[in-house]
This record gives C-alpha cells, structure tokens and sequence, in this order.
C-alpha cells in the first residue's frame, strides 16, 4: 500500500514534469516502483524518451523495463499499435521470453480476442503454473467479460496458491460484495486484518459487511471494528463515526434492558456524534442540519 510520503512524492514529481521541470525518468521509475496505474502520464513521457535515442541509450539496461512499462501503460489507454510496436522490441531483444509472452497474451486480451489470450495464458501456466501474473490476469479478464462466477473461482484459485496478496483478497471480498455475499466478503476482510492489521481501510469495510449482515451479534463486532477505525484514524474516518451511531442504535433496539455495556454503548454513541457534529461544522457547515436531524432519528 502507497504511504501518505510517497504518494505527495508522486504528486509532486507529476506536476513537475507536466509543467515542463524534467525528471521524466525519475517519475517513470517511482510509479513502476510503487505499481501506480498513471497510464496515460505514463505513456506520454515514456514514449518522450523512447523516442529520443540520446535519452533511450543513457538508460542502459532500463531501456527494456521502460518498453515493458510502455506497453502495459499504452494497453490501458487502448493505443495498441504503439503497445505492439513496444513488443515487437522486446520480442526482437529477448526471443522466447516468458514475461514477453505475457505481453503478448495481454494484447491478445486488449483487443477483445478472448479465446486466443486465455489459449495463450494457459500454454504459459503449463510451462510455468506459479506465474502470479498471469493467474490475475486470467480473473482480470473473467471479470472483464462480466463473467463474475469465473473471475471469483479464477481468485479463490489463485489465493490458494498465493495466500499473501493482499490484493487479491480485497478483489475477491468486492466482488463478494458486489453479488450481496456478505458472509464470503467478511472472511476475506478477516484474512486481510489477520494479516494487516493496522490497516484502517480493512477494518472500516470489515465492519460495514458485519452492519450489513445484521443480528446482534454481528452488530456488536461491527462496532467493535468501527471504534478500531476510528482509534488507527486518529479520529478522523467519518463513516466509522457514524458507523459506531448507526450500530449502538440498532443494538439498544435489539438488545433488552440495560447493562453495564449499554451505558458504555450510550457514552460511545455520544462522543461519536459530538465528533461527528463538529467536523461538519468545519467541513461541511450547509449539511449540519441534516446531520443533526438523522442522528435525532437514531434517538442520540
């Protein structure tokens, strides 16, 4: 995941090179570096030092990594004969390569040709059945298809292989969502906190997915996981504040009688809201009143 550091870095390299500062390279192995999609920036200044044979030769062995960061980028943009031509390099330089193979399949896959590009991802997994790639790419192009079904077998598969992606785990648990599968989604968000568990963003849709589900249980875990949201936050994620709002109202009304845990839900409610009132009153000063009548609504 791309630090707050890093990516003000990427912004400012970015504003530089567009408003005329140099560093082109400097961006260009930065984004590569960070596994940015900033394609069509990408494109443009790659393709302004490709095309310079003076800048091309001072690059050495980089030349080839740029082509390869070309291509992808030109795919993405849908300006396959500069990707081809890209290729063409690359095929001319490092005959019977793997990783050009790769690229091939992708063009194959740009241009809509479905049946030739999963023919040619599945020749590179018979010579090769670990190439993380081209097992994402083939749910990348399942999903592509609309073919929701084959793009979560495609990750459940490749999650076997590759538990570790964090990636892959998140994919899968939007998708799960997407298709209302809320019970799956909550099991990928469990893998993602048990394996990052600083992560806010993780915690934060963990606990929309348990909201969702509803029964008190899961709203109790749910506020559980909006107040560590809010504690990696410093404070600051306003959907986990009103998150703690919406389940502390929805467990009382579940819930019988009072305990001892109901009035520290109560407390927590109540700071929620009073956090939340304030930063519309900085942010957002127009929306405070209807801010103010849904948490009346939830009877804080």
């Amino acid at each position: 995941m791309v630090t707050r550091t890093e990516e003000e870095e990427v912004n400012r390299l970015e504003n530089q090179v567009e408003n005329g500062g140099g560093g082109a390279w400097e961006y260009l192995c930065l984004v590569h570096k960070l596994k940015l999609r900033r394609s069509d920036l990408v494109l443009k200044h790659g393709l302004s030092i490709l095309n310079d044979s003076k800048k091309r030769s001072a690059l050495g062995p980089e030349e080839w990594t740029l082509y390869e960061q070309v291509a992808v980028a030109a795919m993405d943009c849908q300006s396959l004969d500069v990707a081809k031509d890209c290729i063409k390099v690359l095929q001319k330089k490092f005959p019977g390569s793997k990783r050009v193979g790769r690229l091939e399949a992708m063009l194959l896959e740009a241009r809509g040709l479905w049946s030739e590009a999963e023919n040619a991802y599945s020749s590179l997994l018979e010579e090769n059945p670990f190439d993380q790639v081209v097992h994402k790419r083939r749910a990348a192009m399942a999903k592509a298809q609309g073919n929701t079904s084959a793009a979560i077998d495609w990750l459940n598969k490749y999650l076997d292989l590759f538990m570790a992606d964090h990636e892959a785990w998140r994919e899968l648990a939007e998708i799960y969502v997407s298709l209302q599968m809320y019970k799956q989604s909550a099991f990928c968000y469990e893998e993602l906190i048990l394996s990052q568990p600083t992560v806010p963003l993780y915690h934060l849709a963990y606990a929309d997915v348990l909201y969702t589900l509803g029964g008190l249980e899961n709203l109790q875990m749910a506020k559980k996981y909006y107040a560590s949201t809010i504690d990696l936050t410093g404070g600051k994620s306003t959907r986990a504040l009103f998150g703690i709002c919406l389940c502390t109202s929805a467990i009382a009304q579940l819930s019988k009688g009072r305990s001892k845990e109901d009035k520290e839900s109560s407390e927590l409610q109540s700071l929620s809201a009073m956090a939340l009132e304030k930063d519309y009153k900085q942010r957002a000063p127009s929306n405070l009143s209807v801010l103010s009548s849904t948490l009346r609504s939830l009877k804080i």
